[in-house]
Parts: structure tokens; sequence; C-alpha cells
């Protein structure tokens, strides 16, 4: 108990209360950018996303992932969280930080298969993400597994959270297959606004807020001089990397479509926050610049390709946002990272390392993501009626609906 820092602990614990503030985030940029009759449905798979995390991750994937095991998996501790032990910060704060997470890239999951997938699939979905893809992989890198042991870095998630939930969704995405109206019979994609892009912009700034908890956070302490720099340094690129990727995506759309598009503004964002947080710690302010700029034209780009291209119905963009820009952005610390980089004399070695564990975790999760979501729909179909999608899920899956005239 000596070991317990106090500063440390109250840092940790405000970190992974800004990192639950995103859950409302995501609720709300999903529900602002798909359709009304739909609503209740978004909002209800956000909690069930944590309810699930919360208990599931307490029960089997701490251990799974944080447990002594070996290089592909930790241990099996059910409901028990003191084989961690306290270090600068209680077992129990550890559990918390670490559950946050779990929760986090179960609910990106949801944006890319809204507004078409029935409720009780979802959950299906979600527990298998809380107890196995996550944890495991998981363990490769911030549990002791093989991936750190080779030296993969990724401070706060890129590959590890966001790449991984980026993948799954298009797993759904394309089982499901698009919504009814969204190609017309010749393959032309048409259009299907959000109801509230109000709704989808303050979620977008309650995400950019949470993710001062998300990348500081992962500092895991705060006392001492040099922590107070680590902490500041990363608030200072996960900002700037937040700006330039919205930045970028302003102007390309100014371009390519004669005004600047808000939604993909918000989505831009989103793209250059997901894309610092693998080297946050480790590059400067100017290369967070560069990598929130790169992550949101391919962000843009991805968009575009996805839908027009390959046909795969993904409503608020989070293959692209999450998928794209975690590989991407784990990617490029192997250029930009001061320690290690190529582009500061690191060689090859490292980025080596980094492209080998983005490309292996966003395997896994999509393999394991796929098979699942192929055996679902096999046994009991995941994608709702013809008339529940044409009327909205709300009524039909839940009852009632989020706006009552």
């Amino acid at each position: 108990m000596e070991t317990i820092n106090s500063l440390d602990t109250v840092w940790v614990l405000i970190a992974a209360m800004l990192v639950f503030w995103m859950q409302p985030g995501f609720a709300l940029v999903e529900a602002g950018f798909t359709r009304s009759k739909n609503t209740a449905n978004i909002l209800m798979k956000n909690f069930v996303d944590f309810m699930v995390g919360t208990v599931l991750f307490w029960f089997i994937g701490f251990g799974l992932m944080h447990g002594e095991g070996n290089g592909f998996i930790g241990g099996l501790h059910l409901f028990d969280w003191s084989f961690i032990g306290n270090s600068n910060i209680p077992a129990e704060c550890t559990l918390i930080f670490q559950t946050v997470f779990c929760a986090t890239a179960a609910t990106i999951v949801s944006g890319g298969m809204a507004e078409r997938t029935k409720f009780s699939m979802y959950i299906i979905i979600s527990i298998l993400i809380s107890t196995i893809i996550y944890p495991i992989e998981g363990h490769w890198t911030w549990g002791g597994g093989w991936l750190s042991e080779l030296g993969f870095h990724d401070f706060a998630g890129s590959t590890v959270v966001h790449a991984v939930g980026g993948v799954i969704a298009l797993a759904g995405a394309m089982i499901l297959g698009p919504r009814r109206g969204k190609y017309t019979a010749s393959g032309k994609s048409v259009a299907i606004p959000g109801h509230n892009l109000t709704f989808g912009a303050l979620g977008v700034f309650i995400l950019w807020i949470g993710w001062f908890g998300f990348n500081p956070g992962s500092q895991l302490a705060a006392d001492g001089a040099e922590n107070a720099i680590a902490i500041s340094h990363v608030m200072c690129t996960t900002n700037m990397a937040a700006v330039t990727g919205g930045a970028i995506v302003l102007i390309l759309t100014w371009i390519a479509y004669g005004k600047p598009s808000l939604s993909l503004v918000c989505n831009g964002v989103l793209a250059g926050l997901v894309g610092i947080t693998a080297g946050c710690d480790l590059v400067t302010i100017g290369g967070s610049a560069i990598i929130g700029a790169l992550c949101g034209a391919a962000m843009f780009g991805s968009v575009v390709f996805i839908d027009k291209i390959c046909r795969i119905d993904d409503p608020v963009g989070a293959v692209s946002v999450h998928g794209v820009c975690g590989f991407l952005g784990t990617v490029l610390t192997g250029l930009f990272a001061t320690d290690g980089g190529l582009f500061y004399g690191g060689g090859w070695h490292f980025l080596g390392i980094e492209v080998l564990g983005v490309t292996v975790t966003i395997a896994w999760a999509f393999v394991l993501g796929f098979g699942f979501l192929k055996v679902l729909d096999k046994i009991w179909g995941i994608r709702v009626e013809p008339r529940v999608e044409e009327e909205g899920l709300d009524i039909y899956e839940h009852g009632e609906t989020a706006y009552n005239n």
C-alpha cells in the first residue's frame, strides 16, 4: 500500500471519467448521423455496450488481458482483479480505467451496423468483443504479450481500441448489407442524411474532451516533473491532431463539393484524434499536426471509396474514422516518433514492428468478428425484417420512440 500515489490515483480516476464521458459522445454522434426513427435504438446500444463491457470485463476480460499467462493470452481470473496488485495506483483504479477502454472498443462497432441490426444480436456481438476479441489482442500489446516484447508501441489505442472496433464494424456492415434505399438498381449511392447535425457536432465536441482523458490518462501517473511534462505534451499533440484533421477535411470538401461539409469535418476531427492516439507520447507537436492532417485526408478518401466503390454502407463512417485512421496513425508513429522513428534516424526496424503489430491485430479482429457474425447470421439472422427497417427500429425493437409527437 505504501507505493500508492494519491495524485497519480486521482489523475487516472479523472481520466477514466473522461473516457466514460466519451460514451454519450459516441451516442450523440451515432444518433445525429442516423435517422430519427432509430434514435432510441442507437442510444440503447450505447448503454448496453457499457453495461455489458463493465460486467464481462470484470468477470473474465480483465484477467485474459492483464493476467499472467503466455505471449498470446493472459490468465483466467474470474471476478478477480487483485492479481494485478497495487502499484503507484490501486488495483481497482487500474480495473476501472481499463474497463472504460473496453467499452469504447465495443461502442465503435455500433455506428457501422446502425439502422438494420437486431438488438438481441447486437448484445451478443458486444459480449463477444468484451470477452474474447478485445481482451486477447489487448494482452498482446498492453498485457505483456508477444507484441509488447517485440517493441510494438500503441500508447493509448489507435490499434488496440480504434482499429479493432473499426474492422469489426466493417465485418458487420459487409454481412448486413446496405440499408434499404442506400443504392439504386444500377449501384449508385444515395445519400441518407442524419436527422440532427447538432447532436452529431455536440457528440464530437464531447469525444474531443473525452480524448483528453483517453490519451494523457494513459501515462497512468501525474506526480513529479517527468509525468507533468509527459501528460502536458500528450495533451498538446492530441489537440493539434484533432484540429488539423478537421481543417484538412474542411479544405478538401470545399474543393470537392464547393461547400465545406460539417458532417465530414466532424469526422475529420475524430480521424485526427484516432490517428494520434498511438504515438501521442513520442511525436512532436509538429509531427502530430502532420499525422492529424494525413488521417483527415485518408478518412475523406476512405469514406468515398467504401461508399461509392466498395458499396459498403457505413452510416456514420466508423470504418474510415476508426479502422483506416487507427491503422494509419499506428504506421505513422513508426515514421514520426522522435525515439526510433524512421524520419528521426531510427531505421526501418521500429516502423516494421508498427506495421506488423497493427496488421496482425486487425486481422485477428476482422477474422473473428466476421466469423462470429456470419455464424450468428446463419443461425438466427442479424438483420431486422424489411418492415421493421422501413418503419424504424425504435418502436419494433423497444416499444418506444425518441420523439413523441
